[in-house]
């Protein structure tokens, strides 16, 4: 294929690649790639090994968040006079936890055509090739490195339905599972990692086991975290405060909070909060 062999509309194309494998790419998105004006990559590097595996030889520029401020007004200043322009990241789908929402919003405010060329995505291939639920499901991204805005971030999620799905990093994994465990509650869990790649794998457990499991031997690798829903067995709100209101007589608030997760799988803030309650009216 040749870049005269696809004549584009003026426009930006947000374009999906692999996350992994080589093999994944479609057939459109090559195509789109060789006919465009200029490929707008997250990092050129990492482009300049897709475009060779596929011959395409368009001129490429980074857009990234160290730069983005700078260079939107001149890349809105070409789509507006007429180019194609493709916007890629490093793996995936564009804007998923990844830089370009702002250049697709403003483009799409000055009446500028978008087009999606859609293909691989690291959170639908962990999803459906897992086993979890996957008729609902809440994407949370990366949570914060810090323990505090972690806790904080990840509280907000106990409540959504169906499964949650986060991207984490090999290092931070085993904190960040304890951190889902004290948040949401147990819960069972799936991590997926290196996902499309040689070393793929699919590994199910408790969210504090696994916590255990992955601080002692840091993964390597891109992975995704998908948390399963509450069970539908789910203890009520009496049943939690008859357990705390025995624990209370010989445990601390905290103590008896700790004991309150463990034994039967609710966040733990949740359990400090209605023995801290029970502590009070006592």
């Amino acid at each position: 294929m040749s870049n005269e062999n696809l004549p584009l509309k003026p426009g930006l194309y947000v374009t999906a690649t692999p996350i992994g494998n080589l093999g994944d790419m479609t057939y459109r998105a090559v195509e789109v790639m060789k006919s465009a004006d200029l490929i707008l990559c997250e990092d050129t590097r990492q482009t300049a090994k897709l475009c060779a595996a596929y011959d395409i030889r368009t001129s490429r520029t980074a857009y990234q968040d160290h730069n983005a401020a700078r260079v939107r007004p001149e890349i809105l200043d070409r789509l507006t006079n007429g180019a194609a322009i493709c916007l890629v990241s490093d793996a995936g789908t564009p804007l998923i936890a990844d830089p370009g929402f702002k250049l697709v919003r403003e483009a799409r405010e000055a009446g500028i055509d978008v087009f999606p060329v859609p293909g691989p995505s690291a959170l639908i291939a962990a999803l459906s090739a897992s086993g979890a639920p996957s008729d609902r499901f809440t994407f949370g991204g990366f949570a914060p490195a810090k323990a505090g805005a972690r806790q904080k971030f990840l509280e907000e999620f106990a409540s959504a339905q169906g499964v949650l799905i986060f991207y984490e990093t090999g290092n931070r994994l085993g904190d960040s599972l304890a951190a889902m465990a004290e948040a949401l509650g147990e819960r069972d869990a799936i991590i997926a990692r290196e996902l499309t790649k040689i070393h793929e794998t699919f590994h199910r457990g408790a969210l504090t086991a696994l916590a255990a499991e992955y601080a002692n031997a840091p993964p390597k690798g891109e992975i995704v975290v998908l948390v399963f829903p509450k069970t539908a067995t789910a203890v009520g709100d009496v049943e939690i405060d008859e357990f705390l209101a025995s624990a209370l007589t010989n445990l601390s608030v905290k103590e008896a909070a700790a004991a309150a997760a463990e034994k039967l799988g609710v966040p733990r803030r949740l359990a400090y909060e209605r023995a801290l309650s029970l502590r009070k009216k006592s």
